[in-house]
């Protein structure tokens, strides 16, 4: 189970925040709680002997559309996330089992860039990313199965969601390739590619470069992979941008 419940009585709302909106890394399923909301429960009576968990999945929101302006996120009718700024994410919020109406628009008007369905099973967790630039922005959905490698190891898993980006290799610097030929949104029609590859913890010196050549796209150096961690990188931004909008790395820890 990824949440321990003593007990719960007469709940109401949606989303159910772990934690608060913060930075890009994020802790995966790290706080144990007693209570939380959810719209499609009924109220119980706490007794002596603890009531069953509530059945439960997850869902952590990133904002990857490099020229999109901050959102407002909301799933039904409730805002899960206010002026949700580019390369952003939300920790993992708690919901009940169900399929949702998720919107988004600038933030503080109505005028919905992305109305799209979620559809959320029991005991599952997901990652939605908001992906492309503002004029063909969309949703792209991932399930997030982690298992916690060993001390010595950690766990990956590249997505390339640059939307002017050519396919790429990632590779360690100057030397063997992590990933091979991965082009914008690759994942979305073969799911092998949102797998996690296990490498040995420790600091690597990464590069992007152009498929199948050795022409450095970027540089990335200096990456911490602390063992028994679970991380989620994207390729973000737009090749020929500048500034906030040109090519990066987004990083999410998905376990401590």
């Amino acid at each position: 189970m990824f949440l321990l419940f003593n007990f719960y009585h007469n709940l109401s709302g949606l989303f159910a925040p772990l934690k608060k909106i913060t930075g890009m890394n994020k802790t995966f399923f790290s706080i144990i709680c007693t209570a939380f909301v959810f719209a499609t429960l009924n109220s119980c009576t706490v007794g002596t002997t603890n009531p069953p968990p509530a059945p439960l999945s997850f869902l952590m929101v990133v904002h990857a559309s490099p020229d999109a302006p901050n959102l407002d996120v909301i799933a039904n009718s409730q805002t899960i996330a206010s002026n949700f700024a580019y390369g952003a994410s939300t920790e993992y919020l708690s919901a009940a089992p169900a399929t949702y109406q998720i919107r988004m628009a600038p933030t503080t008007t109505t005028t919905y860039l992305i109305d799209t369905t979620l559809a959320m099973i029991d005991g599952k967790a997901y990652t939605l990313f908001a992906i492309d630039s503002l004029s063909k922005i969309k949703t792209v959905k991932v399930e997030d199965n982690f298992t916690t490698p060993p001390s010595d190891s950690s766990r990956i898993r590249l997505f390339h969601f640059s939307p002017d980006a050519p396919s790429v290799d990632i590779a360690v610097t100057g030397g063997d390739l992590l990933y091979s030929h991965r082009f914008f949104n690759d994942q979305n029609t073969n799911p092998v590619l949102a797998q996690f590859i296990t490498l040995a913890a420790g600091t690597y010196n990464l590069e992007v470069r152009l498929a199948g050549t050795s022409i450095v796209l970027l540089a990335l150096p200096n990456i911490p992979l602390g063992g028994g961690k679970v991380y989620t990188f994207y390729a973000k931004g737009f090749a020929g941008g500048s500034g906030a909008q040109s090519l990066s790395l987004g990083t999410i820890i998905n376990s401590q």
